[in-house]
């Protein structure tokens, strides 16, 4: 497949590895330009290019940057894209990063936000997995203890491709409902960097609570320095 990554943090050069690995067509993005991406292209094999060219006559797209980022995405960015499934990884880090986004603390799902400024549907998947466990720790189909990834979203064929694309990297897919219950994967849920199997991941979901604890919700101060532990 043809695979557009936007965003060269912890998950997004990851992904731009394994996905090239597999022998996927990937090309690759940042905020600060392909001339950056140098190194991780000479490695992966991966395209370097321009944000503006990313999406286009793709079959994938994965947004991995930071929320507050997201809005600052060229508008005009799908442009081309065709019918491209767009992924998102991300989380929202109110205290750590991204400062107070107030539908989100209202309660809606940060991808569906994501979505609306987007103006594209998403799919959300890859945001619970740690970066290097996402690299080192993908096992063949059926090996006891295989790691599970939820994902959530509202167009099932989208969703079967991301799942495919999961299960080539070693891990099983687990629907995880809709995108407005993707909340059950988000930060603090139990399945929020926990590395379950299937049933525990399905477990996990079951018991997730939509309310956001204290320490991933906003408050009056502004954002620390923060690194995506992910």
């Amino acid at each position: 497949m043809k695979i557009g990554i936007i965003g060269a943090g912890n998950i997004g050069s990851t992904l731009a590895r394994r996905l090239a690995a597999l022998g996927h067509e990937v090309a690759v993005a940042n905020s600060r330009g392909p001339e950056t991406l140098r190194d991780l292209a000479a490695e992966t094999g991966a395209k370097a290019v321009p944000v503006a060219e990313a999406a286009r006559d793709k079959d994938v797209v994965v947004v991995t940057i930071p929320e507050r980022n997201v809005p600052d995405l060229p508008k005009n960015l799908f442009n081309g894209a065709g019918d491209a499934v767009v992924v998102d990884t991300g989380n929202y880090y109110p205290q750590q990063r991204d400062g107070r986004i107030d539908d989100i603390e209202q309660g809606m799902p940060e991808s569906r936000w994501v979505a609306q400024q987007l103006g594209r549907p998403v799919i959300k998947a890859f945001n619970n997995i740690y970066a290097q466990h996402l690299r080192d720790n993908g096992r063949p189909a059926g090996a006891p203890g295989r790691i599970a990834l939820p994902v959530a979203g509202d167009d099932d064929a989208a969703k079967a491709v991301v799942m495919q694309l999961i299960d080539e990297l070693g891990f099983d897919p687990v629907d995880a409902g809709t995108l407005d219950e993707s909340w059950r994967q988000q930060p603090g849920s139990p399945v929020y960097t926990t590395d379950l199997d299937a049933d525990g991941v399905r477990r996990a979901l079951s018991q997730a609570s939509p309310e956001r604890t204290p320490e991933w919700r906003a408050t009056p101060h502004s954002p620390g320095s923060f690194t995506d532990p992910r």
